[in-house]
């Protein structure tokens, strides 16, 4: 239902859907309220001319991503939209209580896996989904960390569907990125609209990368006073090379490739002109498989010989820590308001979207039967990759999907489609509803904290539900009320 508004969104109708700035019930949002007579205050033409402004920061500052599948193109700055997602105090309460219960449990399960398996024996979750997994690691069993902390950093994936209700989509428990662009986001925002940020009352973000830095020095070994942090990057070519090269400067500290390294006597240097540095904690954005070739992929040369070693003696802090994958997996997911109640005997605060486990033989034949109306997903898969949208798939899609899935039933889960809520968006047809996602970055050390906003994707194509950045998605500043 389109909104009686004067200004830039008099035109605006979110096509039904819940709207991040109007709500649900064709009412405006009051908490939106200033945002939006701020808005209606401003000329379209002065809007596009400031978003032209950001896009040309975007690029004099380098802050871009790669796409693997676009070999010709090395670097492309993340589309960023100038009207910002904003959510409420109450609503962001819930965010923040939720995403905390759920990093809890995930680093409770991840604890229990590698150590006594209660969780397995008690058939909570299926033995084969946990061992049998490829990002299980062996080398972890027995190997114990500091304050049961193995997601240091966790990325949550929230969706709204038409209720209003927040839901997780996916957990991102290995190397979640996208946090560079929560911040840089904002600070686009206070140098291009002052006079819509003034006296809102925004909670800040940009304190990230101190709190991110407390919490890793927390996880350092026992008896370390002053603990070097490092960040251990693959190195330019990697996709959120800026990211790493932004993260390394909000935390104060060096930025080092595995070349950069050296393992002796079990514990970790960093070399440099005047000879070997001990490190302590090493926030590394390498996969598991590339992290020690002593102990994982003997070809890698991204990472550190001995690595494993020292970290499994304690003398080296790994965030996030080896193995945590099998966590993220979107088959262990389904399982996750089960893992929440075995481990905290709570609730779950955030819901889980409907999930059918292909691996299953009731999940696969309610795929099978209901292909056209359910989201496929393969369990492996990042980025919006392999995903089939049945409502909106051809035949010949769903056709070859179906043989995908009595090939591989293990490889994928099944989902109803949420109808993503929207958020004004401008385009070059003027400001139009597109849909969005949520990811809430929570940083652990001792404890949990929930930076207040998170990384808001937008699918900048008319009626695309798929945001991310490698599919052509944007981004917005995403505003918490305090």
């Amino acid at each position: 239902m389109a909104q009686t508004i004067s200004g830039p969104l008099s035109a605006y109708d979110p096509d039904g859907f819940f709207c991040e700035m109007l709500g649900g019930n064709g009412d405006a949002a009051d908490h939106t309220r200033a945002i939006r007579e701020r808005l209606n205050r401003l000329d379209l033409e002065d809007l596009r001319g400031r978003a032209r402004d950001a896009e040309l920061e975007l690029y004099s500052f380098g802050i871009t991503f790669t796409v693997y599948t676009q070999k010709d193109v090395i670097d492309r700055i993340l589309p960023f939209d100038v009207i910002p997602r904003v959510i409420s105090k109450d609503a962001w309460s819930t965010i923040e209580r939720g995403v905390t219960q759920r990093v809890t449990a995930l680093n409770l399960f991840l604890w229990d896996i590698y150590h006594d398996q209660k969780v397995l024996k008690d058939g909570i979750i299926p033995r084969d989904l946990v061992v049998g997994n490829k990002n299980y690691c062996p080398q972890m069993e027995g190997v114990d960390v500091p304050f049961g902390t193995y997601v240091h950093i966790n990325g949550t994936d929230l969706v709204r569907g038409d209720d209003g209700q927040f839901v997780v989509l996916e957990d991102n428990a290995r190397c979640p990125s996208g946090v560079s662009y929560v911040v840089e986001n904002r600070h686009l925002m206070q140098r291009s609209f002052p006079d819509l940020m003034s006296n809102i009352g925004i909670r800040p973000v940009s304190n990230y990368g101190q709190r991110l830095h407390e919490a890793l020095c927390d996880t350092a070994p026992a008896g370390v006073m002053d603990p070097q942090v490092v960040l251990l990057s693959p190195g330019t070519y990697n996709s959120a090379y800026f990211e790493h090269i932004f993260l390394a400067r909000e935390m104060g500290v060096p930025l080092v490739e595995g070349s950069d390294l050296a393992v002796e006597n079990d514990k970790v240097y960093m070399k440099t002109i005047n000879g070997l540095d001990p490190v302590h904690v090493i926030y590394r954005r390498v996969g598991d498989d590339f992290l020690d070739p002593e102990a994982f992929n003997p070809q890698s040369v991204l990472g550190a010989a001995g690595l494993m070693r020292a970290y499994a003696k304690g003398n080296v802090s790994l965030a996030n820590a080896v193995g945590t994958g099998v966590a993220d997996d979107k088959a262990v997911y389904a399982y996750m308001p089960r893992i929440i109640k075995y481990y905290l005997d709570e609730e779950t605060i955030l819901p889980n979207v409907d999930t059918h486990i292909c691996r299953e033989k009731e999940g696969l034949a309610f795929t099978l039967d209901n292909l056209d109306k359910l989201v496929v997903k393969p369990v492996g898969e990042a980025g919006g990759y392999g995903i089939t949208i049945g409502p909106r798939a051809s035949a010949r899609e769903l056709e070859k999907c179906r043989a995908d899935l009595l090939a591989d039933p293990a490889n994928y889960i099944a989902q109803p489609m949420v109808n993503l809520s929207v958020c004004p968006t401008l385009t070059d047809d003027g400001i139009k509803a597109r849909h969005v996602d949520l990811r809430p970055f929570a940083v652990t050390g001792k404890s949990t904290w929930v930076l207040p906003g998170g990384l808001s994707r937008v699918a900048l194509t008319k009626g695309s539900i798929i945001v991310n950045s490698s599919q052509g998605g944007g981004s917005k500043d995403t505003w918490v009320l305090a």
